[in-house]
Order: C-alpha cells, then sequence, then structure tokens
C-alpha cells in the first residue's frame, strides 16, 4: 500500500462451493498480494440459495487498502476470483470456486444481504468493528442471531482462516 494515501477498511465476503475447504484459504492468500488482510472470521457452511448446489463455506475478511471500491472490485477482487477458476455465466446462483463481495466499505453497508442471510450477516458480524444497526435499529449481531435460528447454517470449527493471517 501506498504509505501516504488515504486507506480504507472494507469488510469482504468470501463464498466457495467448489473445493471451498482449498479456495477460500487460497483467496486470502492471494488478497494478501494487494492488500492488508487485518481480520478474518470463522468459516460456516449454509446450503446453497437459488440453485440445488453444493453448500457453501463462507468467510468474511477485513482488509485495509488505498483503492476505491470499485478499483478493489475491478482491479484486485476479480482478477483472484478469475485467478481461483471463476466463470461468470448468466446464472448469478450457478456453483463457483470462490465469490469475494464487498459488503461493507468504511464501517457503511454495500450490500443490502446483510441484513437478509445468514452466511452474509454471521461471519460479518464477528469481524467488523463498528455498531452498524438495520432499518429497525437492530444491530448486525442481533440479526445476525436471530437470522441463525431460522437459517441452516453450521460452524466449520475445523475449518479455519487464522494461520492464514
Amino acid at each position: 500500500m501506498n504509505k501516504g494515501a488515504r486507506t480504507s477498511q472494507a469488510c469482504l465476503l468470501l463464498g466457495s462451493n467448489i473445493a471451498p475447504e482449498n479456495n477460500l484459504p487460497r483467496a486470502i492468500i492471494l488478497l494478501q498480494r494487494y492488500v492488508e488482510v487485518t481480520g478474518a472470521s470463522l468459516v460456516w457452511e449454509t446450503p446453497a440459495v437459488g440453485s440445488p448446489g453444493p453448500s457453501f463455506l463462507n468467510a468474511a475478511v477485513l482488509v485495509r487498502t488505498n483503492l476505491k471500491p470499485e478499483q478493489l472490485k475491478n482491479q484486485v477482487l476479480s482478477l483472484i476470483e478469475e485467478n481461483l477458476g471463476r466463470r461468470r455465466t448468466g446464472d448469478k446462483y450457478a456453483s463457483r470456486p470462490i465469490d469475494i463481495d464487498i459488503v461493507a466499505w468504511d464501517c457503511q453497508v454495500t450490500d443490502a444481504n446483510i441484513w437478509r442471510f445468514a452466511h452474509v450477516a454471521v461471519p460479518v458480524s464477528e469481524v467488523l468493528p463498528c455498531d452498524i444497526r438495520s432499518d429497525q435499529g437492530e444491530t448486525l449481531a442481533q440479526v445476525a442471531g436471530r437470522l441463525m435460528q431460522t437459517t441452516t447454517i453450521q460452524l466449520r470449527g475445523e475449518l479455519s482462516t487464522a494461520p492464514l493471517l
């Protein structure tokens, strides 16, 4: 990172349902080439949404970068997805080796799915250091707890992102 430039904090959601045990750690290793990875959640398993494909493994990571959101997406995240074999098709629910989305930028939610899906809310609530609230006034931790009660989500404690940081 350029020492003189203003840095921002981004929270990224990583998901995979093709060789996820390999692709999640590989994505984090590749991210470290471009941004400073400052934290990572536990790994969570959820059924595929919108398709009958295999279950997804998801994790959230916090990064610091001097890139703007579009630059991060286009110059880093898309490159990593492509490097790990992601091929976009017309089916946005298709199985994939990796998907990396920006879900928060400088503690501002950029992806409304954070309030709707456990596979987003739960890992992000573990790493996001700010108190963000939904339109109904619930904290992200409260939303994550509620969604965990109504969604099939399972901690994959045998998989860890911590040794990669």
